[in-house]
């Protein structure tokens, strides 16, 4: 599943359709898609793992599941579930959701959430965690309504990164610890970021489909953890319990 710094790279990419209009769409989206057909981007935006074409009155809602995929000006070789053509270039997308939101985005989203947004709020995550004491931080962690961007991949690293072990409860976590988690859900998110511009992601992970922990050298531990039963990879012995 793209995570949220994927959906910004996404974003940036797409920027060229801003204020472009929509000549024609296909697709085998159940969605009504044509009202798209001669209307103008005003807006191309990011939400989390949500990508986002602002219109007048209403917004397209793109989120590219588990497998999904989004390409520009180039199609893959099968029907798209939607796809967006302009003057200046095309937008495909395969295997993923559809939905419009109806009204303003501003009244949509709660921007403060989004951990790759200028209005991220991390006082307001941390409030989030506190309220959750018996949540698991590998699950807290994928929560998008304090987490929205961050994936399967930036939990296992961010856990790495602060030395706590996935099945800590929220409760138990000193308050260090916790503002760490909160500070390193965003900071990593803006290194893998980094990372993935310069197609170096996977040279940087430390533990993520690892075999030995990069500081005891020890086997790294790897289960399918939490309520949403994710793929988490981390060490026994550097990673404490609390």
């Amino acid at each position: 599943m793209p995570e949220g710094p994927s959906i910004v790279l996404l974003r940036e990419e797409a920027m060229r359709f801003r204020h472009r209009t929509v000549r024609r769409v296909e697709g085998d989206s159940r969605q009504d898609i044509q009202r798209m057909v001669g209307r103008r981007v005003l807006d191309v935006r990011s939400w989390g793992k949500h990508f986002l074409l602002a219109f007048s009155g209403f917004s397209l809602w793109v989120h590219l599941m588990m497998f999904g995929s989004c390409r520009i000006d180039a199609p893959k070789d099968r029907p798209p579930r939607l796809a967006l053509h302009f003057d200046t270039g095309s937008l495909y997308f395969y295997a993923c959701s559809v939905r419009f939101i109806e009204g303003p985005l501003a009244a949509a989203y709660d921007w403060r959430a989004d951990v790759m947004s200028p209005d991220w709020d991390p006082a307001l995550a941390r409030r989030k965690l506190r309220s959750a004491p018996e949540a698991l931080v590998c699950d807290a962690l994928l929560d998008q309504d304090v987490f929205a961007g961050v994936g399967n991949i930036i939990k296992n690293e961010v856990l790495f990164r602060i030395r706590v072990h996935p099945c800590t409860r929220v409760g138990d976590l000193p308050p260090r610890k916790l503002a760490q988690l909160v500070a390193q859900a965003r900071a990593y998110s803006f290194d893998f970021l980094e990372w993935k511009r310069r197609f170096v992601l996977r040279r940087h992970w430390l533990v993520h489909r690892r075999r030995e922990c990069p500081e005891c050298g020890r086997h790294l531990e790897l289960a399918h953890l939490g309520t949403r039963q994710r793929r988490t990879f981390w060490c026994g012995h550097c990673q404490a319990r609390y």
